[in-house]
């Protein structure tokens, strides 16, 4: 991403390190070492592990091999208004550069949301070089799409579903629930959905300076409508966000991407809840949803919060574009 010209210092909820820091220490340096790799993703894992959480695995929304999904399910973290409700489903997509990535490396997440007491699904998309700019979005939609249609099957509340997504994963969630015809094509609309969180996500990242981005969306002929910032007026009724962005992030400049877009989304109106984190860096942003790493941010307490207190749709509607 290109860096922006001049540094902005939103509101942050900064917090002292923790006095787990320490026992933090070997887990931040290997997953900070090679996280996005897989090898720190699989510390976290094996910490993770334990949670017990883990539902119906390996289901499918598409026939392909990549059109995957796993299932976290909260039992005993079920909370008591839920039984009878069911609880929120959280749709979590992860990043990559939208050309790495397993659902198997996220695993931690499922387990960390689901015991927060939210039936989570961790879905696998279509990467390049196999696909670019906009089959992974194309296939984000027909998970959601799943999701919406079976959220009773999983035991979820089908007015109570949230796309959450990290990176790349924050950039497919944002542009699924602001620009509808994503989930028009698949029958469904971001009015069903009850609101969305992006962690670290590239909102406004045009022109493109990463040369494997640029493949993805095939720069120069890379159009505006591309950018999830031009589509924060094209519904009605927008969807309730939680932005977070990690300060020190050197991967995805919190300037040029989630500040422009939640002014942008203040100025329209749109209920938005933006979080800075002081203590992570962009991996360790989502990292830090598991513990021991949630030492150095409250992400999960944070959208977890977000998640709990947000109003359940009304009902399924055709979405009202502007």
């Amino acid at each position: 991403m290109t860096e922006p010209s001049s540094p902005i210092s939103p509101d942050s909820s900064r917090r002292r390190r923790p006095w787990r820091v320490l026992a933090a220490a070997g887990a931040l340096l290997a997953f900070v070492g090679s996280a996005m790799a897989g090898a720190g993703l699989g510390v976290i894992n094996a910490v993770a592990s334990v949670r017990g959480h883990q539902g119906p695995a390996n289901l499918a929304y598409g026939p392909g091999d990549r059109q995957r999904f796993d299932v976290y399910v909260p039992g005993n973290s079920l909370d008591e208004a839920d039984k009878a409700s069911g609880s929120p489903l959280v749709i979590f997509i992860y990043g990559g550069s939208w050309n790495m990535g397993s659902r198997s490396d996220y695993r931690f997440a499922g387990e960390a949301l689901a015991a927060q007491g939210f039936t989570v699904m961790v879905v696998d998309y279509r990467l390049y070089p196999e696909v670019r700019y906009p089959d992974f979005l194309k296939d984000c939609a027909q998970a959601v799409g799943y999701g919406l249609g079976h959220a009773r099957e999983m035991g979820a509340d089908p007015r109570r579903v949230f796309l959450y997504g990290h990176s790349a994963g924050a950039y497919n969630v944002a542009m699924l629930a602001l620009d509808p015809r994503w989930l028009r094509a698949v029958g469904h609309s971001p009015d069903e959905l009850a609101g969305w969180v992006g962690l670290g996500g590239p909102y406004n990242f045009l022109p493109i300076g990463d040369p494997g981005v640029r493949l993805v969306f095939d720069w120069p002929d890379t159009l505006p409508d591309t950018q999830p910032i031009q589509h924060v007026d094209d519904l009605a009724k927008p969807l309730p966000a939680f932005i977070g962005a990690a300060v020190h992030d050197k991967e995805v400049y919190p300037e040029q991407n989630s500040i422009p877009l939640v002014e942008r989304m203040q100025a329209r109106g749109t209920t938005v809840t933006f979080k800075t984190y002081e203590h992570v860096n962009h991996a360790l942003l989502v990292g830090s949803l598991q513990w021991p790493l949630t030492a150095f941010a409250p992400v999960l307490g944070d959208t977890a919060a977000f998640i709990r207190e947000a109003a359940p749709v009304a009902r399924p509607a055709v979405a009202t574009v502007r």
